[in-house]
């Protein structure tokens, strides 16, 4: 685009010769403003209305190249060109200046989108302990930052506790609502010494929340979530889920990939009111080399242009083992091409990969083991 003006210009040059002196393509050159009006400011543009309005009176009269005396120069259809370009120049600047303003809030916009992208869904530490972790946040909108999907990891004295989440609804009260979230879950994981009573805590929160805003929504403001908690150290090679509502996370192994889900998942967050005793606790084998992937619904409901569902268990078995990284960047790839870059919602997803103890670098892949020449991860 920057380069446009130039171009055209150069057109211009290579039309001008080679048409009949009565064919005047000089007033081409009237369009000139606005062409450059669309990649430069507006001291450029007014440079380009000068220099459209010279190069016009230079057309008109040469009598070498164009064929026409330099009468020309001042024949009523070129003065009215040059009346012409100077408008348009003017509007040209005009909309350059616009322009270049909306681009500079839009800039600025994106900027504290970033900024609150970073302090909302901070990045999780690539390795705790012996649990490699990765994550990914997908936008269904372009140009947007945040949304109402949300994930976290966090190390504690009980072992290392995740949480992925999707907020119901869109907007600032999403983005509010999965703020509000995860800060209760990063305050409650340290402090509840089981998943039950951490999920409890945080529903009492998000609940009093919804208290506090009021309106005629407040029994809608509801989060799907999945807690998990891995035990760090010792035999105890397991994993506990407590799923609200939210799509069964997955477990990824040698020659096995399938849904931890029992059948029996709690109401979502902010509901649980409403039915009795609403949580459990469920409990899955989980030793080195296996892989736990927690994903939000904006996965398993992409659709390709014909309306089908992503097939993500068939994706997964097909891929075979993946250390989380490429893992997660498949599937980031895989989402977009599946659905043409269209995605109708956001997407959110969060893997752990669990190491032999004593491992101090990345695996190679999931069922070979430690990759023994490959850098060490920081310790977060």
């Amino acid at each position: 685009m920057r380069w446009l003006p130039v171009l055209y210009v150069v057109a211009v040059l290579v039309l001008e010769p080679i048409t009949p002196v009565e064919w005047p393509v000089s007033f081409l050159l009237i369009a000139l403003p606005l062409v450059t009006a669309f990649a430069h400011g507006a001291v450029v543009v007014a440079g380009a209305t000068v220099f459209a309005i010279g190069f016009e009176m230079v057309l008109a009269g040469t009598p070498c190249c164009a064929g026409r005396s330099v009468g020309y120069i001042w024949e009523r259809h070129y003065v009215a060109a040059y009346v012409c370009t100077a408008l348009v120049g003017a509007l040209g600047t005009i909309f350059a200046a616009h322009r270049t303003r909306r681009e500079r809030t839009l800039a600025d916009v994106r900027f504290v989108a970033e900024i609150a992208q970073r302090v909302l869904l901070r990045p999780v530490p690539h390795r705790i302990g012996n649990l490699l972790l990765e994550s990914f946040y997908l936008s269904a909108a372009a140009e947007a930052r945040i949304g109402g999907d949300l994930f976290e990891a966090v190390p504690t004295a009980y072992g290392v506790r995740l949480l992925i989440g999707d907020v119901r609804g869109k907007g600032l009260l999403a983005v509010e609502t999965a703020a509000a979230m995860l800060g209760a879950f990063r305050e409650a994981a340290h402090d509840e010494p089981d998943l039950h009573a951490l999920v409890e805590r945080v529903d009492i929160s998000m609940s009093r929340r919804a208290d506090r805003l009021g309106g005629s929504e407040v029994t809608e403001r509801f989060v799907t979530a999945v807690f998990a908690e891995i035990p760090g150290g010792g035999d105890d090679t397991v994993v506990r889920i407590l799923n609200c509502g939210h799509p069964p996370p997955l477990l990824i192994r040698p020659g096995e990939v399938r849904e931890l889900d029992l059948g029996r998942p709690g109401p979502p967050l902010n509901l649980g009111m409403l039915v009795r005793d609403p949580y459990r606790v469920d409990t899955y084998p989980f030793g080195p080399g296996d892989q736990l992937l927690l994903y939000t619904d904006g996965v398993t409901e992409t659709r390709d242009p014909d309306g089908s569902f992503y097939p993500l268990l068939q994706r997964l078995r097909s891929w075979g083992p993946l250390p989380p990284a490429e893992l997660l960047e498949r599937l980031h790839e895989d989402l977009l091409a599946y659905s043409h870059d269209q995605l109708q919602d956001d997407t959110a997803a969060l893997t752990a990969f669990l190491l032999p103890e004593g491992t101090t670098g990345r695996p190679g892949a999931p069922h070979t083991g430690p990759d023994a020449g490959a850098p060490d991860e920081p310790q977060p």
